[in-house]
């Protein structure tokens, strides 16, 4: 996946932005206000910091150890960086995007989701 499509990706969800309140070199792509993912696109190698559910954050951590770590800068328990280099297979890569998506947006008012389709 190229920094490109990953940042297409992020942006084709219902209601996505991508926001750079951290610098230029950082786009935070949210929903109604709320971050789920983070990538410095320039970056090498490509990653990206995305939410995940605790339980599922430590499983994916073992199962793919060196391409999905405990989230850089971020709260170790809630987030991880995830290598965008080839490792991963681009589908698992946007599997995990779109469930940070989800989990982000399970987070808001039941009237915002409803707006968004995602009851």
């Amino acid at each position: 996946m190229t920094p490109g499509e990953l940042r297409d990706f992020c942006l084709s969800f219902n209601a996505a932005v991508e926001d750079f309140p951290f610098g230029p070199e950082t786009s935070v792509f949210k929903v109604l206000g709320k971050m789920f993912a983070l990538s410095s696109l320039d970056g090498r190698p490509l990653t990206v910091n995305l939410k995940c559910a605790p339980d599922d954050a430590i499983r994916l951590r073992a199962d793919q150890p060196g391409l999905i770590v405990p989230g850089w800068h971020m709260n170790k328990r809630h987030w991880n960086t995830v290598t965008v280099d080839g490792g991963l297979p681009d589908r698992v890569v946007r599997e995990l995007v779109e469930d940070s998506y989800d989990l982000v947006v399970a987070g808001l008012p039941r009237a915002e989701r409803l707006r968004l389709d995602r009851p």
